[in-house]
């Protein structure tokens, strides 16, 4: 019998392979969130290849990153999702050699590599990142959350782990058939996202004045997103005060109705780094009316930049925020208590105030760093077992195969 050696600190951890549809310079949360992590896995020494289609003509491969060709996404054609290259992918995971395979994304490119990893004996950790199987109802595809549920389901459980962003999340999938569901947060920088970077300049572009209340909204302009409560609020609040000013940063098919609709709302497009930063802190109170968010990276952001939260109470909101201490949380899906949620902070000053204090020092404790060090120990958890004769070997002992050695 032979003797197995097992490498268990995270710290030993040298070589993980992210699968995902979407990554950086794409504008989402599962792209912002991969990208800290890899990032932050490189600064520890780890190196991290990257599979992932191919968006544009712009992507080119090198020694960390292979791009394969893809289709776009039904109702979100800004991204494709991959197509299942079986063989090159198993090839790739030949030559890198990962000691674990995180896969971010549930489509053909991730089942694909789910399989190439088996069959070299490669455990691999699923993210639950994005609630598609929500997205039906939005796009006319009914159809799909029942079927997307049964899909997801079968897909994470033949994962060793699913990583979900919030307790919630976790119980609500035990609760629908999903094993091994495991909860890792997500962090913010407290320094990128900052109310030192708010700009009299740029809301005197908008038209506001320093004593004007300046509403904002962050991220794809999408059916799925809920931006009609977003329009709703600002309508209620500017009947009330005419100087209230509502301001979009994002792109997505809904833009163009709203621009047409309502010309005196500031489009503003997509917006990064720095100027990200300032148009964040440069707003007042942060309009969050999505209902299909796993987590929403838009909400820390917000607090660190710290604005006033509206919010409905899940997700991030629920995790991270109290109700009146450092955001405004309705419950879930109460359209009208979010109105009134909102016309509360116009009404109420010195709540709005203080909300916005209590938002930034909150925020100032949801550290990457740590989230980081939690991944690669969940990553580290994963890794096959490697025995003397060169061999790998999975968890539950049912495939030995040959890996080859450079």
């Amino acid at each position: 019998m032979n003797t197995v050696k097992t490498r268990t600190m995270a710290s030993e951890l040298s070589r993980v392979c992210i699968v995902t549809e979407t990554y950086a310079p794409e504008v989402n949360g599962v792209a912002h969130t991969l990208s800290t992590l890899v990032n932050g896995m490189r600064d520890r020494g780890i190196q991290v290849q990257i599979i992932r289609p191919r968006q544009n003509k712009l992507d080119k491969d090198d020694d960390f990153t292979l791009t394969l060709p893809g289709l776009p996404i039904p109702g979100y054609p800004e991204l494709k999702f991959g197509l299942p290259y079986y063989r090159r992918v198993l090839n790739t995971l030949t030559r890198f050699r990962p000691e674990a395979v995180y896969v971010a994304t549930e489509g053909p490119l991730g089942w694909v590599a789910t399989k190439a990893a088996e069959k070299l004996g490669i455990r691999v950790i699923s993210g639950f990142h994005t609630n598609f199987h929500q997205y039906g109802k939005h796009y006319r595809i009914g159809a799909l959350e029942n079927l997307g549920y049964r899909y997801l389901r079968w897909f994470h459980n033949t994962t060793s782990a699913t990583l979900v962003p919030t307790s919630a999340q976790a119980s609500e999938l035990t609760a629908h058939g999903f094993e091994r569901v495991r909860v890792m947060a997500r962090g913010v920088n407290s320094r990128q996202f900052s109310p030192d970077h708010r700009s009299p300049e740029l809301r005197a572009g908008w038209g506001a004045q320093p004593e004007d209340l300046v509403l904002l909204y962050v991220g794809r302009i999408a059916a799925e997103k809920n931006l009609q409560l977003v329009l709703r609020t600002y309508e209620q609040l500017r009947s009330q005060d005419d100087t209230v000013k509502l301001v979009l940063v994002g792109n997505g098919p809904e833009l163009q109705g709203i621009r047409e609709r309502h010309p005196e709302v500031i489009c503003a497009g997509v917006r990064r780094g720095e100027e990200l930063s300032r148009f964040y802190a440069s707003g007042d109170i942060f309009l969050f009316p999505s209902l299909t968010d796993t987590f929403g990276n838009v909400v820390t952001e917000a607090l660190a930049s710290g604005l006033g939260l509206v919010a409905f109470d899940y997700a991030a909101a629920h995790e991270h925020t109290q109700h009146e201490k450092s955001a405004m949380l309705a419950s879930f899906g109460d359209e009208k208590a979010f109105i009134r949620h909102a016309a509360s902070l116009l009404e109420r000053p010195n709540l709005l105030r203080t909300i916005r204090l209590q938002a930034r020092q909150l925020a100032c404790t949801i550290s990457w760093d740590s989230i980081i060090d939690e991944f690669t120990q969940h990553l580290s958890a994963a890794r096959t077992e490697v025995t003397e004769n060169g061999f790998n070997e999975t968890a539950s002992g049912k495939s030995r195969v040959s890996v080859p050695q450079s």
